[in-house]
C-alpha cells in the first residue's frame, strides 16, 4: 500500500490536475475524493487504504468477467511483444480472428466488423454507415436518424444529439446536430404513450415509431437507434412486441434499424446479447465495455453481410479511419475476454444469478415506502424510487436523495453512485449469490436509514 503521504499526494494531483468524468473537483476535495483504486478481484476493488469495496455496476456496467483476470493482461502483453500496432494498409492475426469470432457468435448474418476504440465511435460509426449506404442506393435524402426520448448513445459531437436524458445535459453544445427525430420510450413503469400494459406500451411505442417515419417521409429516415433494453431509464425492458414491431416496420420502410448494445451485449441481460430475447436481427450492431470487459479500448460496428456488401467494389469503400481502430493488443485482449465469458458460463450466471437479484430486490418493497418499481433482465437491474407510489410521483431537488443515498452506500461499502430516484445495477457477470446478498443488504439498510431521516419508515 502507498504510505499516507503518498496518498494526499496522488489526491492532490488528482484534483489539481485530472478531469474525472462527470465530477466536480471542488465537491470531491470538500468529500475527500476521489478514492484511489490499487486492485481488484471479482466484484472487489481495493483502496490506496487497504478497504475493500464492492463495485455495484463494474466500472461502467462494463468489467463483465469482473477484476483481477491475469489472463487478458497475459494475452496483450504477448501480443506487445510480438507486435504492437500494424502498418497502414495492412492488418494483424488477433484483430482477424476478433472480426471472425464475432460474426460468429452475433445472430443472422451480422458479419461485417468495423472496430474502434469506444461505445460513442461505434456509434458515430454506425451513423455514418447507415447514411453513406443510402447514398450507395441511389437515396442520399436518407439522413434523418429517430432514436428514442431518454436513451444515451455517446458524448460525441453526434451520437450526443441521439436521445438524450436529464443526466446528458446538452445546452453547452448546441446548435443541434441536424437530422434528429425522437420517439417515445417504451417504458412499461412510465409509458409515453399511456400504455397500461408491458404490450400495450410496445405496441403503442412502436407504432408511434412509424408515424414519424410516415411524418418526415421515409425516404429522408436513414435509420433508428435504440437500445434493446433502455439503460438511462433504469433497466426499461420492452414489452415483448416491441422488438419484432420494430424490425418490421424498419423493413416495410427501407429503413436501417441499429441497435446499441454498448451495455446490453456479451452476457449482460442473460443472452449473449440483447436482441437474441426477441429473435430480432438489426442491420448494425455496435458493441464495446463487455467485449473487453474494459481492460482495454475497445468496441465495434458490426452489420449485415447484405448492407456491407455495398461498400465493396473499387473506390467504393467507407471513408472513415480512426488511429486505434483495429489495435491488435486490444483484439488479442477482446479474445481472451471472450473466451473467458464462454468457458466459465458467465452468460448463465448473469441469467441465474440475476434472476435471483432481482427477486431479492422485489423483497425491499415489502419493508420500503420509497420503492416503487423493480425491473430489468439478467444482471441489468433496477429499483425506482418514488415519493408516492399510486402517483408514481419522484422527488424535490431539495431532498437531495442521490446525494443521501451517495453517502450511505459509500458507508455500507459499496462502490454505488447514483445521479437519479433511479438505482441501476449492473455488477461484472461472475457475482455470486452470496456477493448479491451482501449488496442487497446495504442497500436494505441505506434505504432505512433514510426513510428513518424522512419519518416515514414501517416495519411490517
Amino acid at each position: 500500500m502507498a504510505s499516507t503521504l503518498d496518498i494526499d499526494s496522488l489526491r492532490n494531483a488528482s484534483l489539481r490536475y485530472l478531469w474525472m468524468h462527470n465530477r466536480d473537483w471542488t465537491q470531491m476535495a470538500e468529500e475527500g475524493e476521489p478514492s484511489i483504486i490499487v486492485s481488484g478481484e471479482g466484484v472487489r476493488v481495493t483502496d490506496s487504504e487497504g478497504r475493500s469495496w464492492i463495485d455495484v455496476n463494474g466500472g461502467y456496467n462494463s468489467v463483465n468477467v469482473g477484476y483481477g483476470r491475469t489472463e487478458i493482461a497475459d494475452a496483450a502483453y504477448e501480443q506487445m511483444q510480438k507486435l504492437p500496432y500494424f502498418p497502414n494498409g495492412t492488418t494483424t492475426e488477433p484483430t482477424v480472428r476478433l472480426a471472425e469470432k464475432l460474426a460468429a457468435i452475433t445472430p443472422g448474418s451480422l458479419s461485417r466488423v468495423f472496430p474502434v476504440s469506444g461505445g460513442s465511435e461505434a456509434n458515430e460509426t454506425a451513423l455514418k454507415i447507415a447514411r453513406a449506404y443510402h447514398k450507395r442506393r441511389g437515396e442520399p435524402g436518407r439522413y434523418r436518424v429517430i432514436s428514442r426520448r431518454g436513451s444515451y448513445h455517446g458524448t460525441t459531437a453526434g451520437v450526443l444529439w441521439l436521445g438524450g436524458s436529464a443526466a446528458q445535459a446538452r445546452d453547452d453544445f448546441e446548435p443541434a446536430y441536424p437530422g434528429m427525430v425522437y420517439g417515445p420510450q417504451p417504458n412499461p413503469y412510465r409509458c409515453e404513450m399511456g400504455g397500461e400494459t408491458p404490450s400495450e406500451c410496445a405496441v403503442r411505442c412502436a407504432e408511434e415509431i412509424e408515424r414519424l417515419i410516415e411524418f418526415h417521409g421515409p425516404k429522408t429516415i436513414a435509420a433508428v437507434i435504440a437500445e434493446p433494453v433502455g439503460v438511462p431509464q433504469g433497466a426499461a425492458v420492452p414489452g415483448d412486441e416491441y422488438w419484432p414491431m420494430l424490425r418490421d416496420i424498419c423493413d416495410r420502410h427501407g429503413v436501417l434499424l441499429i441497435a446499441d448494445e454498448v451495455i446490453c451485449g456479451f452476457g449482460r441481460t442473460g443472452k449473449m446479447f440483447a436482441v437474441e430475447h426477441w429473435d430480432v436481427v438489426p442491420d448494425i450492431m455496435t458493441v464495446a465495455k463487455g467485449i473487453i470487459s474494459s481492460y482495454l479500448p475497445l468496441a465495434a460496428a458490426i452489420v449485415r453481410r447484405e448492407v456491407a456488401d455495398a461498400f465493396a467494389g473499387e473506390d467504393n469503400y467507407l471513408r472513415h479511419t480512426f488511429t486505434f481502430a483495429g489495435h491488435p493488443v486490444s483484439a488479442a485482449a477482446a479474445l481472451k475476454n471472450i473466451e473467458i465469458l464462454e468457458n466459465e458460463n458467465m452468460v448463465r450466471n448473469s441469467a441465474e444469478v440475476g434472476a435471483y437479484f432481482k427477486q431479492q430486490l422485489e423483497g425491499l418493497a415489502v419493508d420500503h415506502p420509497l420503492v416503487g418499481d423493480v425491473r430489468g433482465i439478467g444482471l441489468l437491474l433496477a429499483v425506482e424510487l418514488v415519493s408516492d407510489r399510486a402517483t408514481k410521483a419522484g422527488f424535490s431537488p431539495e431532498d437531495r436523495i442521490p446525494e443521501r443515498l451517495n453517502v450511505k452506500f459509500k458507508k455500507h461499502g459499496l462502490i454505488f453512485r447514483i445521479s437519479s430516484n433511479i438505482l441501476s445495477i449492473g455488477p461484472p457477470l461472475c457475482i455470486t449469490t452470496g456477493e448479491v446478498d451482501e449488496i442487497v443488504h446495504a442497500i436494505d439498510l441505506s434505504l432505512w436509514e433514510l426513510e428513518g431521516e424522512m419519518g416515514i419508515a414501517t416495519m411490517t
